[in-house]
């Protein structure tokens, strides 16, 4: 008979079978999860598993929900493009730090402000935010500007320094659009002041997760409030939701012809881990004021969250039985931290 083989031999082989079927129960416990949430595509009206009908959907416009590490947990309303308004600003930011990229403590490139941002300053018909002719701005001041109160002429700014006209950056736009597969998006402008931005809430939520893996827009998004440029004031975030019910960003946005709109950023603790839930709300009370159609988005979102949260640490620990997704954690590292502002 040969000899057996010696231990020293035969453990590297338990080793790599023990890892292997780790990961087919891993893969198996998010097929299962999804299954029960139900992944779906861009879908048309309420696209809902029977496990993802039970969740607070919005009664009218359209939403979209995705949790990291499980998956789409559905879509409600139909998914055709609407005007979208400042949560254009997204795509604005996402377009300048995808050209001028920062690190989180880095301040960036200096800016000049412009005659034209420095005008519009003024503007009573849209959200902006006061700035002088010749101030200089860093990149990140100047996105925190545009994202934390939603400055229209901060954004259409930053768009004229990265790509020379506003024209020439909504090209830039559209094409990191097509780039991550939001097929139902056209942008026509940086700020969201056009109604003819465009998009959808599953084309939206693409966005939200390309968004969420750049450390500095986590960073901002997270943000409270941001200084005033001229006066030292504080100025507050737009997202009443941040810091209640785990959220974390994202960016509102709202307009007569597009209602209330809010793409949003939360965590939810599962057991022993936390997931990244993102989400976003469309088209709530359009053609009503501005202010009634966020106040819409808010209270729409704030439900849908918090039913999200209450179900899904259920679901994955009924799918996985004593826990979570064994090892798993925030799909981006670490959650933006809490942050204060005085």
């Amino acid at each position: 008979m040969p000899p057996a083989p010696h231990p020293r031999v035969a453990r590297p082989r338990r080793k790599r079978l023990i890892v292997l079927m780790t990961a087919a129960i891993a893969a198996a416990v998010i097929a299962l999860v999804g299954a029960m949430w139900g992944l779906t595509g861009d879908g048309g009206s309420d696209n809902l598993s029977p496990g993802a009908r039970s969740l607070p959907w919005p009664e009218d416009g359209q939403a979209s929900v995705w949790v990291e590490g499980v998956g789409s947990l559905g879509t409600k309303g139909e998914q055709k493009p609407v005007p979208i308004a400042s949560v254009t600003k997204v795509m604005t930011a996402y377009v300048i730090l995808k050209d001028h990229p920062l690190r989180t403590t880095d301040p960036g490139p200096v800016i000049t402000v412009d005659r034209k941002a420095a005008q519009e300053s003024g503007s009573a018909d849209e959200s902006t935010v006061r700035v002088d002719e010749g101030q200089r701005l860093t990149e990140r001041r100047l996105l925190e500007l545009t994202l934390i109160p939603s400055g229209n002429n901060i954004a259409r700014l930053l768009a004229r320094w990265d790509a020379g006209s506003q024209e020439a950056f909504v090209a830039k736009m559209n094409r990191a659009a097509a780039k991550l597969g939001m097929r139902h998006t056209t942008y026509t402008g940086a700020s969201g002041y056009e109604s003819t931005s465009r998009s959808t809430a599953v084309d939206q939520v693409k966005l939200a997760r390309a968004v969420m893996r750049d450390a500095v827009l986590r960073e901002i998004v997270a943000m409270p409030g941001t200084e005033d440029p001229v006066t030292g004031a504080t100025i507050p975030n737009t997202n009443t939701l941040l810091g209640r019910s785990g959220v974390i960003g994202l960016k509102t946005g709202s307009s007569t012809p597009a209602g209330g709109a809010l793409m949003w950023a939360a965590t939810a603790q599962t057991h022993s881990s936390k997931r990244l839930i993102l989400g976003v709300v469309l088209h709530q009370r359009a053609d009503t004021t501005p202010q009634e159609g966020l106040r819409a988005a808010f209270d729409s979102s704030g439900k849908l969250i918090e039913g999200v949260r209450r179900s899904l640490g259920t679901a994955v620990r009924a799918q996985a039985g004593e826990g979570p997704l064994h090892g798993e954690g925030p799909l981006y590292g670490e959650v933006p931290r809490q942050h204060t502002f005085a």
